[in-house]
């Protein structure tokens, strides 16, 4: 893949250079700049063609592929909302999101067809504005919204945002939404993102895309990489081997990775190790989950000082520390970005001083967000210009920040966050649950999975038949990521008089001989 210095923005790169190699899809086909540029002007046309302006949203039920930066694209130009959805949540899940983000367009892959048509159904969109990548009875082909559009640029270009949805303790997923700023998209540095961990343009960067776009960081990430003329290499099921063999063929230089994948590259036999060269990574920045000291020191031991970590909201804001920084204070998840503030401040807000623990707030300088359809929760957990996510630590007399807790009672497993309040919820929808608790427990390879603990209403037995009956209950509610794996009874549910779940004295048993990741 030839690279020169890139022009500002991926529609500048298209027009200066239409033939070079941008994208790799999931099974090796090449895209080049003009023909992704070219599908992301006509999708433009299409989406407004079906009705959408300028602060309109469209909702993406995708796998990695083309088809998801085609979105990308057209959103980022024409002021559109992108709202990428989970691909692994079930009917009711997704048809919350839609319904709740106002999307006026579903596009899915035939693959999730069926909870999509689900989810359209129950969320009321209309068969005119369905739209499937592949065949779904009920949606209307996807290339119905391109057929017969311009590809030309479209007409009043202007910045558009993507909005994440990020659950709460609260259960319910809120979509973080930013103000559009009203400018060209040409008029803000969308690459200069990756300029935080030492990422520039050109320079025969190639980034390889190894999780689900859905995920904030990783659509971030790949999406800069491609304005500051990166190519992207897309993995759309990952396994570790085939990483390897994807940095090894592409020479792919920087990546976004949790640490559950780093657990299972190092899992690989050594012959199998030694048969990639991954010579070529210059940065493979890690976060999402706690990251075990040992896990992290074997993987600079393999792949060298590329090994980064960061720490980040999906609402903004972060810290970062090179492999360097790492080993000279081990377990720092790093010092503020250069856009970013850090503080720690303790329950009546007063601001902490170095060394003392408290609640971790972050503060992004380039523009602040709300919670679609929640000023409550926009505001709940707010000091000023500083928000926070819940986690606990400390900044040391240099800066740097160590985490102490996490989110009260999240669970993270794989790398991906779970919300127990939804899970409860689930369970408590069952008729033999009168009380309910969910929790992270050890996993080796995930790092937590779910378990559930429920008090039996009256008159059912509590038994290995009745907990079936109820996680098989959980799989037409849940996504599979969420669903408890086992589940336990109690006698009683351990609450104080007025109604508060004393969660510790549930989850510590499964913990005993065990290290919780902080």
């Amino acid at each position: 893949m030839s690279q020169s210095t890139a022009p500002a923005g991926f529609w500048a790169q298209a027009a200066a250079d239409p033939g070079r190699t941008v994208l790799v899809a999931p099974g090796g086909e090449e895209w080049t700049a003009g023909r992704l540029h070219a599908e992301a002007n006509r999708l433009v046309h299409g989406l407004r063609a079906a009705g959408l302006e300028r602060g309109d949203a469209f909702a993406v039920v995708l796998p990695n592929g083309p088809e998801f930066f085609t979105a990308h694209l057209a959103a980022t130009q024409a002021g559109f909302y992108l709202v990428p959805v989970n691909h692994h949540f079930v009917g009711p899940e997704i048809a919350w999101i839609v319904a709740d983000s106002g999307a006026k367009v579903l596009l899915a892959h035939e693959r999730f067809g069926e909870a999509a048509t689900l989810a359209a159904d129950e969320a009321a969109l209309p068969a005119t504005h369905r739209y499937a990548v592949g065949t779904v009875p009920g949606f209307r082909p996807y290339a119905e919204l391109l057929d017969g559009q311009d590809d030309s640029a479209p007409a009043d270009r202007t910045l558009g945002w993507v909005m994440n949805y990020t659950s709460g303790t609260t259960g319910r997923p809120r979509g973080i939404r930013r103000p559009l700023p009203g400018r060209l998209p040409e008029e803000t540095p969308l690459g200069g993102f990756l300029g935080i961990f030492g990422i520039r343009p050109g320079g025969g960067n190639v980034h390889l895309v190894c999780s689900p776009l859905y995920h904030t960081a990783v659509l971030q990430f790949a999406s800069a990489a491609l304005h500051i003329g990166h190519p992207l290499v897309l993995m759309d099921r990952w396994t570790p081997e085939e990483m390897l063999r994807l940095i090894d063929r592409y020479a792919c230089t920087h990546t976004h990775m949790v640490p559950t994948q780093f657990h299972r590259l190092l899992s690989l036999p050594e012959e199998v190790r030694e048969r990639y060269d991954v010579s070529s990574m210059r940065h493979a920045i890690h976060g999402a989950a706690p990251c075990p000291e040992h896990v992290k020191r074997a993987m600079i031991e393999w792949w060298g000082r590329c090994v980064e970590e960061y720490y980040a909201a999906s609402e903004g804001g972060g810290a970062f520390a090179t492999a360097e920084e790492w080993l000279k204070k081990p377990g720092t998840v790093g010092r503020a970005w250069p856009i970013s503030e850090l503080a720690v401040f303790d329950d009546d807000g007063k601001r902490l001083p170095p060394g003392e623990v408290g609640t971790v707030y972050l503060k992004m300088n380039t523009g602040g967000f709300q919670y679609h359809k929640d000023e409550a929760k926009t505001a709940k957990n707010r000091i000023g210009d500083f928000f926070t996510v819940g986690d606990l630590g400390v900044l040391d007399e240099d800066g740097y920040l160590f985490l102490r807790d996490r989110k009260i009672d999240m669970i993270i497993s794989g790398g991906v966050n779970i919300y127990p309040a939804e899970i409860e919820a689930a369970l408590l929808t069952h008729p033999a649950v009168a009380d309910a608790a969910a929790f992270g427990i050890p996993h080796a390879d995930w790092g937590e999975e779910v378990k559930a603990v429920v008090e039996a209403a009256e008159g059912y037995e509590p038994g290995p038949a009745l907990a079936d009956e109820i996680l098989a209950h959980c799989g037409d509610h849940l996504a599979g990521f969420k669903r408890p794996k086992s589940l336990d009874f109690v006698t009683t549910m351990p609450r104080d008089p007025n109604g508060k779940l004393y969660k510790r004295r549930l989850r510590d048993p499964y913990w005993e001989g065990h290290e919780r990741p902080l």
